[in-house]
């Protein structure tokens, strides 16, 4: 009679078992998620988180974690059916193949948005993940690590929430632990909890993460290595002395390597890096051009293509910035070509539009500087951008920018000459000032405007020109440099004035 008994109950246990293992199973594939809702699987997975038998615990864990993880209605309604208390419980109770399973189902509830993040934190989460980074079982660290990271990204709040726990130190000291896959989600965490605000970086750069990211910049591992350039990125991004706390580590010229790496995610990561130290100071910009850093990025520039292009235009944008002598190095280097191929064949209107701003700082600084960017064409380009009907906003504007520094720097009149049939009156203005700047000082050039019809040009503005103001003075300029003879023979209506002479003269 007895074995009748147990027969019962084992025939639950096999029961619920086999239960919570197909719908886990059946949680995998997004297909079966609408009639797994439908049915109401979460009111019957719930009891099932307490069960006597630990398997059972945890594969009902692993499907809540995987309907959780499918979408945000999911994942709220995880939340309502008030699981997370429970699964906040056993993390700090149950073995470690419950552990990591639960610290999966609160990463799956909290990676949505911020109010599920806070209802995980709410539910005391913090603590017993926090708890679970210093256990034996890497596994474990790692799904806690990860869980982490997904709370933190949201805002500084919750990112804070973290680091109040005290999850920095136990991070940095996974860093160093031998298993690839902790190292990367590791880095990961931090570089979420790095890259809202000065403060929250200060913390890990406190905590000591710098040397052991800087060390592991070479690691064969290119997962890793992404990781561990976005981190060290989201760090120097806040200011000047974060950037310092990045170089002193000595990541140059060893970072310049990555730009070279076979993956792509890599390359950009490490330009992003790159792009984060430079924007701040000369003395950093001209550190990465002493280690070479600026052929590199070019190079890089040269053989990538799509958005991974978008840090190192910025960067050798924000070092042409600084002084004529960086932007010197750029175009000895040969950065111009480049950054023009991106602004002619790229599809996308914002990397065009970094383009345009980085060639902008390039021609500003001297006559020599623009006239590198008139021999590539650079004016023409801008000014069909400028011209274009589908060009952004944002993109004419930093093409005008661009073409108003660098013109008003250029001496090299022959590259200019051409642009004055086509151009805008926008850009025109800047133009014929340029010509009334450098005309009454050269007397080869004088020859040339004429010779190209350049001054016929502009007779014709200057009748098209009805509100008189700047333009009308430079063209006035511009007729000073020439006998009033010459000036009359090539306006417009030129000839009407000598049929009117012709026939005064005949009366």
């Amino acid at each position: 009679m007895s074995r009748a008994v147990l027969q019962v109950f084992e025939n639950y246990q096999a029961s619920r078992t086999q239960f919570v293992q197909t719908v886990a199973e059946l949680a995998q594939r997004p297909q079966n998620i609408e009639a797994l809702q439908n049915a109401d699987v979460m009111a019957l997975l719930r009891p099932l988180l307490l069960d006597t038998v630990p398997s059972i615990q945890q594969s009902a864990a692993l499907a809540l974690g995987r309907l959780a993880n499918y979408s945000e209605a999911l994942a709220e309604a995880v939340v309502m059916n008030d699981v997370l208390p429970q699964l906040v419980y056993s993390l700090a109770e149950q073995n470690r193949f419950y552990k990591k399973t639960a610290a999966f189902v609160l990463k799956a509830v909290a990676k949505h948005s911020p109010s599920l993040a806070q209802a995980v934190v709410d539910a005391g989460a913090l603590d017993a993940l926090v708890g679970c980074l210093s256990e034996f079982e890497p596994s474990v660290k790692e799904s806690a690590a990860w869980a982490l990271g997904y709370i933190a990204q949201h805002t500084p709040e919750l990112a804070q929430s973290v680091v109040d726990a005290g999850a920095v130190p136990q991070l940095v000291l996974c860093l160093q632990e031998p298993e690839l896959s902790l190292k990367r989600i590791s880095a990961s965490t931090l570089a979420e909890i790095c890259k809202h605000s000065p403060e929250l970086a200060q913390i890990v750069v406190d905590a000591g993460a710098v040397s052991y990211l800087a060390s592991m910049i070479q690691h064969p591992d290119p997962r890793l290595k992404r990781q561990v350039n976005n981190c060290l990125a989201q760090i120097a991004k806040h200011s000047v002395d974060l950037a310092e706390v990045v170089v002193e580590a000595e990541i140059f010229p060893r970072i310049f390597l990555c730009l070279k790496d076979q993956d792509m995610v890599v390359r950009r990561n490490a330009a992003t890096c790159i792009r984060e130290i430079a924007k701040h100071t000369p003395e950093l910009a001209q550190l990465i051009v002493n280690a070479g850093g600026h052929t590199a990025l070019i190079q890089f520039l040269s053989q990538s293509k799509g958005a991974s292009r978008l840090p190192a235009i910025m960067t050798l944008g924000y070092i042409a910035a600084f002084s004529e002598t960086l932007a010197r190095a750029i175009i000895v280097s040969h950065g111009v070509l480049p950054l023009k191929d991106a602004l002619v064949n790229e599809p996308e209107d914002h990397i065009k539009a970094a383009s345009a701003w980085s060639l902008g700082h390039l021609g500003r600084h001297s006559p020599d500087h623009s006239q590198a960017l008139a021999q590539a064409d650079i004016f023409r380009i801008l000014i069909e951008i400028y011209r274009h009907p589908q060009s952004s906003q944002d993109l004419r504007a930093k093409a005008q920018r661009a073409l108003k520094n660098c013109i008003q720097k250029c001496t090299y009149l022959t590259a200019l000459e051409p642009l004055l049939k086509d151009a805008p009156d926008k850009i025109l203005k800047y133009l014929v000032q340029q010509f009334a700047k450098v005309l009454p000082n050269n007397l080869q050039a004088r020859k040339s405007f004429v010779q190209s019809r350049c001054l016929q040009r502009v007779q014709e503005l200057k009748l098209d020109d009805k509100n008189g103001g700047k333009l009308q003075e430079y063209i006035a300029t511009i007729n000073s440099c020439f006998p009033p003879e010459i000036v009359q023979y090539y306006s417009p209506n030129y000839a009407d004035t000598l049929l009117k002479k012709l026939e005064n003269s005949e009366q």
